[in-house]
């Protein structure tokens, strides 16, 4: 992965270096090695990196190739630098409608000939709360100027550990996993991380379910 942490240590316990989690609640088994077709940028919010709940770090994990990045406002010569390195398009995986968000800058249309080869596409997923993935997109002109792929039609979300405001709304794995089978054509490849998914969930909810405050 293009992303390498230290190791961490904790007074209290010690943490798996490698997603970030108390090695009692380490993710690492429900990686599924995969290698998608399209390039996948991750920017995931600061508030969620800690987050126990997310699916990000197992989709970063999971995706050869895949980056992650972490902020809330980007320079934007940097944010430049890994939308467009190696000659890539990016394409900002975001449903809502430009002027609903009271967005700046309206995005070029998503046209047939972008997604002919889809090896040449980065598919850019905002990590966060609806609110925060939001202002991320308000506080980032250059995302507001990249072509949008929406999702429609979703099967309903398997994640249970996190309240959606509506029936469609998935967690970020979910949907980039959805969007990479819409831009691929190949729902097979991907059941197999979608089914991890199911496992990760089911983990989370018996740690919430034994947890004490103080864990």
């Amino acid at each position: 992965m293009s992303d390498q942490i230290a190791p961490v240590f904790s007074t209290r316990r010690l943490v798996c270096p490698r997603c970030l989690r108390p090695r009692i609640s380490c993710i690492c088994h429900w990686m599924v090695a995969t290698w998608p077709l399209v390039e996948v940028l991750i920017l995931q919010h600061p508030l969620e990196v800690q987050q126990a709940k997310g699916s990000a770090r197992l989709l970063h994990l999971s995706l050869n190739g895949s980056r992650l990045l972490t902020g809330e406002i980007f320079d934007n010569a940097y944010l430049e630098r890994e939308l467009y390195s190696g000659g890539k398009t990016p394409v900002l995986l975001y449903p809502e409608n430009p002027v609903a968000a009271g967005l700046l800058h309206s995005p070029p249309a998503l046209t047939p000939d972008i997604l002919t080869h889809p090896e040449q596409l980065r598919l850019v997923v905002l990590d966060g709360t609806w609110r925060k993935s939001r202002k991320m997109l308000y506080q980032n002109r250059l995302l507001q100027e990249l072509p949008r792929l929406p999702l429609s039609d979703m099967p309903a979300s398997h994640y249970r550990i996190r309240k959606a405001h509506k029936p469609d709304q998935l967690s970020t794995l979910e949907a980039s996993c959805q969007a990479l089978i819409q831009l691929e054509g190949n729902a097979e490849k991907y059941q197999p991380l979608l089914n991890a998914f199911d496992g990760f969930i089911d983990q989370q909810l018996s740690f919430l379910a034994t947890a004490t405050p103080e864990q």
